[in-house]
């Protein structure tokens, strides 16, 4: 047998093992990156669908002369460009007027009841670190009010605010005597209090247990050096708990804020279709504006303008809290 040599000029080229396997890593490690997002997808899509969707419509909706006449053709009503905005924040008018005084009555409420819910929440979360007979039985009882549906715990305080029969006026005025005469809770001026009452007890559990859970990652042995140095239970609290907690508290708060100041339920089981004017919060204000009158148009462009200042407050918080993290570093 002859061997054949190759010839002149050709080249021999080898196939390394490596070189076959490249295609195929590249391959697998392409499936191992976009697996999760594909498996994400379908939850994307539908949040896009619920939220996104609604959105696009409602500020379309805000451009329109949208009334009971084109409710069933709401794509059939009249353009009506920028009027709906400019009714919205006409102060001199009489329908920006009720939109400015329920802005400022949400403004307030929210400040009190976001206040409250972080103060009680941080000062039950400090108070349960300690170890004492009894405590995840007081843990779970603190969580009841945000375990509760809404509708059965707003409900359960509209019967104790009734004038005549109701458990706050028999403890308030019957057993204490604080009041001259049994107050009416649910109309007038003191409706702000029970609505910032219910707001609060509701409210409060959810703060109480994040910073119970930021609580459980800070060293003992910071508090136990403290306390070594001579500090003390307040010095601890403010030189070791609440720096620690600021990442927590910044969250919180921001969670805290959304959620009241777009808060419809608390108030709708509270009061009805038609908030008290000193209980007027902006989500009623904006549904009685777009389904009691059937101005969907202008309720739209209310909406709109409540989703825009949202924005903008949400923005420059996060400005102001990750410039105070960059100094701080």
């Amino acid at each position: 047998m002859t061997a054949t040599a190759p010839a002149a000029g050709a080249t021999v080229r080898k196939c390394s093992p490596g070189a076959a396997r490249g295609p195929r890593r590249r391959t697998g490690r392409l499936r191992r990156v976009g697996l999760p997002y594909l498996l994400l997808l379908p939850a994307l899509l539908l949040e896009l669908l619920v939220h996104l969707a609604p959105m696009v419509i409602g500020i379309v909706m805000s451009f329109k002369e949208l009334t009971q006449f084109y409710i069933r053709d709401w794509s059939t009503a009249p353009w009506a460009g920028l009027d709906n905005y400019s009714v919205s924040v006409d102060f001199d008018a009489p329908v920006g007027q009720a939109l400015l005084h329920s802005f400022l009555v949400t403004v307030a409420f929210t400040v009190l009841s976001v206040g409250l819910c972080w103060l009680i929440g941080t000062a039950a979360a400090v108070f349960m670190q300690d170890t004492f007979r009894g405590r995840g039985l007081l843990r779970a009882l603190f969580l009841v009010p945000y375990a509760l549906p809404v509708y059965a715990a707003v409900i359960t305080w509209v019967f104790m605010f009734q004038h005549d029969n109701g458990l706050v006026n028999h403890v308030l005025h019957d057993q204490l005597g604080l009041t001259d005469k049994p107050s009416f809770w649910l109309i007038g001026d003191n409706s702000f209090v029970a609505l910032l009452t219910v707001s609060v007890w509701k409210g409060w559990p959810f703060a109480f247990l994040i910073v119970m859970a930021g609580l459980q990652n800070l060293p003992r042995e910071l508090y136990e050096a403290a306390a070594l140095d001579g500090a003390g239970m307040v010095q601890q609290l403010r030189r070791i708990t609440l720096p620690s907690l600021r990442p927590v508290n910044q969250v919180l708060v921001l969670v805290l804020f959304l959620w009241t100041f777009n808060d419809f339920n608390t108030p709708y089981v509270l009061f009805g279709k038609s908030a008290p004017d000193a209980a007027d919060l902006i989500s009623v204000h904006i549904y009685q504006a777009s389904f009691v009158t059937w101005n969907f148009g202008t309720g739209s462009a209310m909406s709109v303008l409540l989703l825009l200042f949202l924005l903008v407050v949400t923005g420059v918080y996060l400005a102001l809290t990750s410039r105070g993290r960059r100094t701080a570093q």
